[in-house]
């Protein structure tokens, strides 16, 4: 059997996806490769058919528990022998595990990082005949990237006690070109073949929205998503109480994730989630990395993620299976403070030297001063992601909150006399430069005891803008400071003029902001996102097939996505197979899958038809 015959024979597929099979093919031929691919790009079977084609077995070290236990069902449903070796399994199964491997049953292992240098398995792997090592999640090796993970650095030393040096392949979806170097040079991929697919998800509609009352955004939110399965990421635990909480008021089908629980809890809440039990996730940024599940229809930001990389890795978890998906990031302004005091907290980079942990503070402050831009840009969304990883974009998507938003401008060279006006009277008040926040409230006339206490009320801008919104005082200040006629001192926190600021305060230089025009009650959310492999689907026999591939998940104990995923249950309403060969032929039927199920799903095409 060739690549062609184990993709269409287990797989159900016919054609290869971007880049897929020349990485398929650089490995077959023994040499090491690193891949760029978007969540949902099909990185796992780039190692999964080479690892059915060569010889001896394929470990794949992977970072979570969760992705294993998902790989390998979804392996074993359509017919791949393969296994996992981490800390849930007993000792009884560690053993038969490890005898099934010394007999060459499976073909495939998933391992995780810190199971590499245990002696049992470092000893099982020096006498077992390894083709390749597929290195899942390769950003986590580097310290530059969003994610590090010390423990993926002893896969260096696991490779040089073999008994022959494996053909490597690093598969990531997010990586600048820093870390990509970063996982070559630590991996010491030789000669590997390098493929940046892209990191565009033309399904996925991005959107940035400042709502004055997020839990209320959320519930206008799910309201549009009924019925259908979601994440909602809080950047702390109590955030994600508080929304888990209310939601569950609302009688919505939700639970929780994050640290703070017991491992039973988490556990059981995670696959509630991925088995369909529950519809909606809230969760920290601990739950996500490697989920498997296809059908997440959207990913909410209740607060602003640290960075773009993290960002896009949180996002991109929805639309998996390739159908039109929401990414919507709920921005306010006490989202940045928070995020500042996030990154102030001690990380586990122990093995750190004091100047790699400064470069790396600096490294983290510049990554969140570009998340911070991107909430803030009226330019393209999904362009200002793509420009951060530098590919190559069209200036308008048309398929986000932006491209789909009218902008206009107007004139705020008044306002923005105000504003640099009251930073320069704080000064020769003060004697010394003062923060945003003390800026805002002396334009707004807090009555704090504190401004109070300091004379700032006999300032002439103390109070100046009453009348307006302290968020929209807050925006025109970033404004300014974005157009260089303020800036933040770093080290101080502290809000100045630059040199340009006289242009408008004595020069009479007028200048303009942009803002959204849009009616009221609008609905902005409508993804755009079509292509030509989405036939027109018969909805009412989609929802036969839904409801049918539920009790067969329930029957089987499996998710639902790992008997079919909505794509090819869309393609199976749209062709109406009445025949073994017909099934066939439905997008993500293979073989295995054509025996196990295909009798249930043409019964239930029959009937339908005959209604």
């Amino acid at each position: 059997m060739d690549k062609y015959g184990v993709l269409n024979k287990y797989y159900g597929y016919s054609n290869f996806r971007d880049g897929q099979e020349e990485i398929i093919d650089a490995i077959l031929i023994g040499r090491d490769a690193l891949a760029i691919m978007p969540t949902g790009g099909g990185k796992s079977l780039c190692y999964q058919i080479p690892a059915m084609l060569m010889p001896g077995i394929t470990v794949v070290v992977s970072p979570l528990i969760s992705l294993m236990k998902d790989q390998v069902m979804a392996l074993k449903n359509i017919g791949i022998p393969a296994a996992y070796i981490n800390s849930t399994l007993t000792y009884e199964q560690h053993i038969k595990v490890y005898n099934n491997l010394k007999n060459g049953v499976y073909k495939i292992v998933y391992v995780a990082p810190e199971r590499l240098d245990t002696e049992g398995f470092a000893d099982l792997a020096s006498e077992l005949d390894i083709s390749l090592i597929a290195v899942d999640e390769a950003h986590c090796i580097s310290q530059w990237g969003q994610d590090f993970r010390p423990s993926y650095l002893k896969i260096v030393d696991f490779m040089l006690h073999l008994r022959k040096r494996p053909v490597i392949a690093a598969f990531t979806a997010t990586a600048t070109q820093t870390v990509r170097d970063d996982i070559s040079n630590i991996l010491k991929l030789s000669n590997p073949i390098n493929i940046t697919t892209g990191f565009d998800r033309p399904n996925l509609n991005f959107e940035v929205i400042t709502p004055k009352n997020k839990l209320k955004e959320i519930h206008h939110i799910l309201l549009e998503h009924q019925g259908k399965s979601g994440i909602i990421y809080c950047a702390t635990r109590n955030n994600v109480e508080k929304v888990c909480d209310e939601l569950q008021l609302l009688g919505l089908s939700v639970t929780r994730y994050h640290a703070g629980l017991k491992d039973s809890e988490r556990k059981q809440n995670q696959e509630d989630f991925i088995y369909d039990k529950r519809q909606i996730m809230v969760a920290t940024n601990a739950f996500g990395m490697g989920i498997n599940k296809s059908n997440v229809s959207f990913v909410i930001h209740y607060n602003m993620p640290l960075s773009l990389e993290a960002y896009y890795q949180e996002a991109g978890r929805a639309g998996r299976d390739g159908e039109p998906a929401d990414c919507i990031l709920l921005f306010g302004i006490g989202d940045v403070a928070t995020a500042t005091r996030l990154l102030q907290i001690p990380g586990s980079n122990d093995e750190l030297t004091e100047a790699q942990r400064e470069e790396l503070s600096i490294r983290d402050l510049s990554r969140l001063n570009k998340m911070i831009d991107y909430c803030k840009t009226t330019k393209c969304l999904r362009g200002e992601i793509l420009e951060h990883f530098g590919q190559a974009h069209a200036q308008r998507c048309e398929n986000c909150g932006n491209c789909r938003t009218q902008f206009k401008w107007r004139d705020i060279t008044t306002e923005a006399q105000m504003v640099l006006s009251c930073v320069k009277r704080l000064y020769t008040k003060l004697g010394y430069y003062t923060g945003k926040g003390t800026v805002v409230n002396t334009l707004h006339g807090s009555k704090s005891s504190r401004l109070l206490d300091l004379g700032i009320d006999e300032i002439k801008t103390y109070g100046i803008m009453s009348s307006v919104p302290t968020m929209q005082i807050r925006e025109l200040i970033d404004y300014l400071e974005d157009n260089e006629y303020l800036y933040t001192d770093t080290l101080y926190k502290t809000i100045r003029l630059t040199d340009k600021a006289k242009e408008i305060l004595f020069d009479n230089k007028h200048i303009e902001m942009p803002y959204k025009d849009m009616p009221k009650n609008k609905k902005v959310r409508t993804n755009t996102f079509s292509v030509e492999q989405y036939l027109k689907t018969d909805e009412n026999l989609y929802e036969v097939l839904r409801q049918l591939r539920y009790e067969i998940s329930q029957r089987e104990n499996i998710p639902a996505y790992i008997v079919f995923s909505n794509a090819s249950l869309k393609d199976m309403s749209s062709k109406k197979p009445t025949t073994y060969e017909e099934f066939l032929n439905v997008t993500g039927v293979g073989e295995v899958k054509a025996e196990r199920y295909g009798e249930e799903f043409i019964k239930a095409v029959k009937t339908y038809m005959k209604s």
